[in-house]
């Protein structure tokens, strides 16, 4: 939990009660949850004008954590979808966060259930990440990539990209990984074709065009792109600094559009659409897509655990494992 805006030394964890879930609500003793850049994001935050929404002075959402997987504890009342034993995953980014703490309890519409024969790591990874990534490679058209389109995915190999490098693998793309050098070997496991170092190479300048750009976090104008998209290409970006959000919606008009090419935000993310997860959870069942985990961390340690995935030193994601224990006292 936090009390104020900062870095991860802003977080603590503390003991609090077990909720009782009320109306359509459920509890979830949380078995494993993994951490997302929106996490540390938000605990800033990074774009200062969300203040307006969660808290000017001091966040009004105290808990933290988007990503969670465990099983059903107790239901309330009004919930009918699930039963105390079943396993479930959700992100919990519009019901209130609380992934980091040995209990979850929200909305059981914020949940479905953890397909048989995943583990509760890899559940973990999928809501937010894996969600992004395969909407990062659609438009709100419906048009996505399409076999033999050339790809690249900036960011890859952090917590979107590893599964954007895949997705757009499974649907038979030729994919670019871009990555700092340390990763490249990473990058090249996951079944990228080909490695741009971004320390040596300017990647808005590559030597052959893209039909599709997928960036994870954006920290180029949106301008420097056009040159590296074909006719008819797309460009996509999941995040920036507030700069660079405010530079995009000024350039938009300008430069988004043109030549038949497509350049701007993600500006339609569905967080955790059903039809989005059945099909990340079809494809790592056909084996064409795994999480990628880089380490595991204890519920306890959860402020080093975001630390270390704020240094950008992860390969993968960063799970947190909580233990829960329902003799002990419970942590949030």
């Amino acid at each position: 939990m936090r009390d104020r805006y900062g870095g991860p030394e802003v977080v603590e964890v503390r003991e609090v009660e077990v909720p009782t879930p009320t109306e359509d609500r459920i509890l979830v003793r949380v078995m494993a949850a993994s951490i997302n850049r929106a996490d540390l994001d938000g605990l800033g935050p990074r774009w200062l004008f969300t203040r307006l929404l969660f808290g000017l002075r001091a966040p009004r959402i105290k808990q933290i954590g988007l990503d969670v997987a465990g099983v059903v504890e107790a239901v309330g009342p009004g919930a009918t979808r699930f039963k105390p034993g079943d396993r479930v995953f959700a992100d919990l980014f519009l019901y209130g966060q609380g992934a980091f703490a040995e209990f979850a309890c929200a909305r059981e519409k914020a949940f479905l259930p953890i397909p048989d024969g995943m583990s509760f790591e890899h559940a973990a990874t999928l809501p937010h990440a894996g969600v992004l990534a395969i909407q990062g490679l659609r438009l709100r058209d419906g048009r996505t990539i399409g076999p033999g389109d050339q790809v690249m995915v900036v960011g890859a190999s952090g917590n979107v990209g590893p599964f954007a490098v895949q997705i757009a693998k499974a649907m038979d793309a030729e994919v670019t990984g871009v990555c700092r050098t340390e990763k490249i070997d990473f990058v090249r496991s996951l079944g990228a074709d080909h490695v741009i170092d971004y320390t040596t190479t300017d990647y808005t300048r590559p030597p052959m065009p893209f039909n599709w750009i997928a960036d994870v976090d954006a920290h180029h104008s949106i301008a420097r792109f056009r040159g590296a998209l074909k006719p008819g290409g797309v460009y996509r970006a999941m995040g920036g600094s507030s700069a660079w959000l405010f530079q995009t919606l000024l350039l938009w008009p300008f430069v988004g559009r043109g030549g038949g090419r497509s350049l701007g935000l993600l500006l339609d993310w569905k967080p955790f659409k059903p039809e989005d997860v059945e099909t990340l959870t079809r494809l790592i069942a056909a084996g064409e897509v795994r999480p990628a985990i880089d380490r595991t961390f204890p519920l306890a340690d959860i402020a080093e655990a975001l630390r270390y995935v704020d240094s950008g030193a992860p390969k993968g994601k960063v799970v947190v494992l909580p233990a829960t224990d329902p003799t002990q006292p419970v942590l949030s």
